[in-house]
Formats: C-alpha cells, sequence, structure tokens
C-alpha cells in the first residue's frame, strides 16, 4: 500500500514525498509536481522521470512504475521502453484513424487533378460513396483483405456489372495509394478478385474478357517489354498499341501496311463488321513492324507481318502464351476494354472515336459528321496519347466533346 493519497498529493509542498518502492513525487519550488522511478537497472541505481501529474494521477503513476519495475529488473532502460510503447500506440492509433474513406477521400484529392475528364472526378468518389463506404469506410485501411472487397462486390456483380468493375478498379486504387503511403503492408489483393476464381461469372448476357485495369497497364506492358524479343511479343505489343483484336494482328500482311503513312488498312474481309479499317500507327508502332521485317522469310506482300511456324498465321495461343507470362489473370482481347476504360475515365476523347478506333459500329450520321472533319487525325492523337500512358509518359490529351461510352468487344 503507498503511503501518498490523493489529498496529500495535491497538498504537497516543495520536496520529494515517497510513495514507496522508489516512487517519489517531486514538487519544484514552482508548484509543478511530476513523478520520479528510482529502480536499478544492470546493478546500477537511476531515477527516471516518469510524467508530470498532469498527465499521471496516483494510481496511474502506480501502475506504470510497476510496469517500470518489471522492465527494469529485465535490466531494460524503462524511459527507452515507454518511448517506444508511446511510439507503437501512436501508430496503432494513427492507423485507426486511417479508414478507408479516409484515404479514398485523400486519393481521390491527390490523383483527380491529373484527369482531364471533369465528370469523372465526381463518378470515381460518388462510386465509393454509394457502394464501399457502407461496407468498409470506417475500417482501417491496413485491414482491408479480399473477403471485405468481396462483400462490397458480390450485390452488384452479376445485377450491374459494369458498376461492380469500376468500383473493383477504385477500391484497388485506394489500397495501392495506402501502401505506397505506408500505410498498409501490402498493395491491393486485386488479382484473385476476379470472375471465375472468388466472384461468380456474369451470366445472361455477353461475357467480358478478363482485362487488366488501366491503372496496371503501365506496369505489365513494362514486364512485356522487358520479355526476349519474338514474333510473338511482337504482335503482343502492337496488339495493344493498336487496340486491334487478336486475329486482326495475325492475320496482317505487309501488303496492308505503309510505313511511310505510318498506316496500317486492314480489307473488309478480315474485319468483323465487314467494312475495311484504318488503323494510324504510332512511332512505337512503326518500330515494331521495323523490328518485324528484319523477321521476314520473303519480301511477298502477303507476307504474314508476325507469322507462325514458317510463313502461316501465328497461332492465338501464340499472342495467350506471352500474355500469360506477364499477367496470367487477364487475355489479349481485353486489352481493348482496358484501351476502352482508360478512354472513358481519364480522357476527354469523344466515345465516337474510341469507338471508331475499336472498330465499332456507329451511327451513318455520326460517321459522317467525323469524316467530314478530320478523324484520322484525331484518332492518331488519342492512339499517341495510349502508347504515352503505356511507356508511363504523361500523355498529353486533348479535349473533345465528350460521347457516349460502351463496352469494346
Amino acid at each position: 500500500m503507498g503511503k501518498l493519497t490523493n489529498i496529500s498529493v495535491t497538498n504537497a509542498k516543495p520536496g520529494r514525498h515517497a510513495d514507496g518502492d522508489g516512487l517519489y513525487l517531486h514538487v519544484r519550488d514552482s508548484g509543478s509536481k511530476a513523478w520520479v522511478l528510482r529502480v536499478m537497472v544492470e546493478g546500477k541505481r537511476s531515477d527516471f522521470g516518469m510524467g508530470s501529474l498532469s498527465d499521471l494521477s496516483l494510481a496511474e503513476a502506480r501502475t506504470r512504475a510497476a510496469t517500470w519495475r518489471a522492465w527494469a529488473k529485465e535490466g531494460r532502460n524503462p524511459v527507452f521502453v515507454q518511448r517506444e510503447e508511446d511510439r507503437a500506440k501512436a501508430a496503432l492509433e494513427a492507423e485507426g484513424a486511417r479508414t478507408f474513406k479516409w484515404v479514398a477521400e485523400q486519393a481521390h484529392e491527390a490523383l483527380s487533378p491529373a484527369w482531364r475528364n471533369p465528370k469523372h472526378k465526381d463518378q470515381w468518389i460518388n462510386t465509393l460513396k454509394e457502394y464501399a463506404f457502407p461496407k468498409i469506410g470506417k475500417e482501417p485501411v491496413a485491414a482491408i483483405d479480399a473477403p471485405m472487397i468481396i462483400a462490397v462486390l458480390t450485390p452488384i456483380w452479376l445485377k450491374k456489372p459494369e458498376t461492380a468493375r469500376r468500383v473493383r478498379q477504385r477500391i484497388g486504387a485506394v489500397l495501392d495509394f495506402a501502401h505506397v503511403h505506408g500505410w498498409r503492408p501490402t498493395e491491393a489483393p486485386m488479382r484473385s478478385i476476379v470472375a471465375g476464381k472468388s466472384l461468380p461469372l456474369q451470366k445472361g448476357g455477353k461475357q467480358h474478357h478478363a482485362a487488366v485495369p488501366y491503372d496496371e497497364a503501365a506496369a505489365v506492358m513494362k514486364d512485356l517489354r522487358a520479355k526476349a524479343e519474338s514474333a510473338g511479343r511482337l504482335a503482343l505489343e502492337f496488339t495493344i498499341l493498336t487496340a486491334a483484336r487478336s486475329g486482326e494482328t495475325r492475320g496482317a500482311t505487309w501488303a496492308e501496311v505503309d510505313l511511310e503513312k505510318a498506316l496500317w488498312t486492314i480489307p473488309g474481309a478480315r474485319m468483323k463488321a465487314g467494312k475495311p479499317h484504318i488503323v494510324p500507327l504510332t512511332p512505337r508502332a512503326v518500330e515494331i513492324l521495323g523490328a518485324a521485317a528484319k523477321l521476314r522469310k520473303t519480301n511477298k506482300p502477303d507476307e504474314m507481318v508476325f507469322p507462325g511456324r514458317g510463313i502461316s498465321a501465328m497461332s492465338d495461343m501464340t499472342m495467350a502464351k506471352h500474355m500469360r507470362a506477364v499477367r496470367d489473370d487477364a487475355t489479349v482481347h481485353g486489352w481493348r476494354s482496358t484501351f476502352r476504360d482508360w478512354i472513358s475515365e481519364c480522357t476527354n476523347f469523344p466515345s465516337e472515336v474510341a469507338e471508331m478506333a475499336l472498330a465499332h459500329t456507329i451511327s451513318n450520321r455520326v460517321e459522317a459528321a467525323y469524316r467530314r472533319g478530320k478523324l484520322l487525325e484525331k484518332r492518331r492523337e488519342m492512339m499517341l496519347a495510349w502508347e504515352n500512358y503505356l511507356a508511363g509518359r504523361a500523355a498529353n490529351v486533348v479535349s473533345l466533346p465528350a460521347g457516349r461510352t460502351s463496352s469494346a468487344a
């Protein structure tokens, strides 16, 4: 039982007042009061300041003194140990304060100035407010795991597939933002949260090809370019840069390519819509064709640009194999969706221009209106911005009238 009481502590005069077992109340001439503990540490008697009376009551001082005595018996400096304990506690409290909602707001504030589409700024945070915050908004961002994310997505995964995909992507962006700022130990666990693995396949309609999230596209492209050069790797990179279908690339012949004008004209017989399709080629796409030219076996115009064995067309499995080598949860065709998502989420390019780049059918009236202008130049600007984005360079995205979005196929 200690010698001091709350009353004696309140009325204590300047000097040292012992409570017992080395605990003292030290009262200075100024009237300030502080707790001191005298203990033996590694055979040496030392006095350690524990804190002021305003910070520690008598009961709290006794509790802390008991803890410090135990540390001292272990040969540990109580002040140093307490300091580390306080730091750990502060870190834990800070971690608890960094909720998913708070980090999402920080990410939105930090990232949105670079987004060219004003509507996207509101849409980005609003989807999280509506679907994610009610379930995980108050959770520490460091604690967000795959089951929590699946719980957010499951109610809308089949009913609102497009919305669910966007929510998934934005949750991943928030968690990655937290990771790079040291607020969570790992990146977002999004690779396992896909249809067919942890979520059901979307039924009752067109199945979407598994796609690389647009905000991960540059990293995947970097990994792809690090692979040894081959016809298959070149074909995959060319397909990504041009947003073409796999079959369009695999069936490409040198007769379709105009390197001087940087154009690739695909005849209607090879197109899904049955109409010729002109693709403006970016500098990197032209470089790829230059590399492919070195692999030519003949100089015939009908020779395949990216041949398989011999001079026959490349198998679709060849590009798929290269795709799996860098990202096993996405498909080659999925890159068209990645391209479409990037257009709608990060740029102001009109939806109609994007649809033309994907060789989708649009109304004759809209097509005629664009054809009267400089459609090819606008598409070339768009594809160059896409190339820059994939290379990790700041894309010079031009501002054009916004249009409606649709899925890539």
